[in-house]
């Protein structure tokens, strides 16, 4: 029997988000968007912002204890963190945020320019935790360079012709991927809702349908903490990775 997934397909992760200060001073993670996919947060502890870019212009959500908040694709958002914020971050599309869905706010020049993007965004495959935390620091900073000249747009231009060059940018950036990406979106999230649809189809005729299938996963988080976007993750592998129990 295959492993089934996680409820939805989605992902989940901890996060602690980076108290590292700009040079205004305000700690936080690194401004982005998600071209494919929908995030969520679930506020853990602490507390802080999510300052956000749509169409409708800026908006600034408080995150305190109790706080869930989400929003959909396109949407450029940026974490704060005023008191030691964590958070439960669960990400539609389980694999694609993974495989390059997210687009940082780096300057213009460098969103045009594909190896260029490539290459500050990446981050070391090895190194000591003050060598990985100086490049995710580094790469933080240059989101938020482009993150200044995005709200310079803004003020000129007006939220959403802002946000359209930075759209078209980020889809010209992901355009190459989007074949894998289609593949696994089949393997998971469509998978899933037709095997939803098939159920309720044969639920209506009074058939059990799946239910004789019941199964129980279990993941163990892995070791340690990886250095994300928007601060320290601690993640866990996504089901359909999981051998069967």
């Amino acid at each position: 029997m295959t492993t089934p997934l996680f409820p939805g397909s989605v992902a989940a992760s901890r996060l602690r988000v980076y108290d590292w200060p700009d040079a205004d001073g305000v700690p936080g993670g690194s401004p982005h968007l998600h071209t494919a996919s929908s995030e969520g947060y679930v506020v853990l502890s602490g507390s802080g912002e999510v300052h956000t870019l749509t169409p409708d212009g800026l908006a600034v959500t408080p995150l305190t204890d109790g706080v869930t908040a989400w929003f959909s694709p396109g949407t450029v958002h940026r974490l704060v963190n005023h008191d030691r914020l964590e958070l439960l971050v669960v990400m539609q599309n389980a694999g694609l945020p993974e495989a390059g869905d997210a687009v940082l706010t780096f300057p213009s020049d460098i969103l045009d320019d594909a190896a260029a993007y490539r290459a500050a965004a990446a981050l070391p495959d090895t190194g000591d935790e003050k060598t990985l935390a100086t490049a995710a620091r580094a790469r933080r900073d240059l989101a938020l360079a482009g993150y200044a000249e995005l709200l310079a747009a803004v003020e000129r231009d007006g939220p959403a012709m802002a946000l359209a060059a930075l759209h078209a940018r980020a889809a010209r950036l992901v355009h190459p991927r989007v074949a894998a990406w289609s593949a696994l979106w089949e393997a998971t999230v469509a998978r899933e809702t037709e095997r939803t649809r098939a159920q309720l189809d044969a639920l209506a005729t009074a058939d059990a349908g799946i239910l004789g299938d019941a199964r129980v996963a279990r993941a163990d988080a892995e070791p340690g903490e990886r250095f994300g976007m928007c601060g320290r993750l601690r993640v866990w592998p996504r089901a359909e990775a999981l051998p069967a129990r």
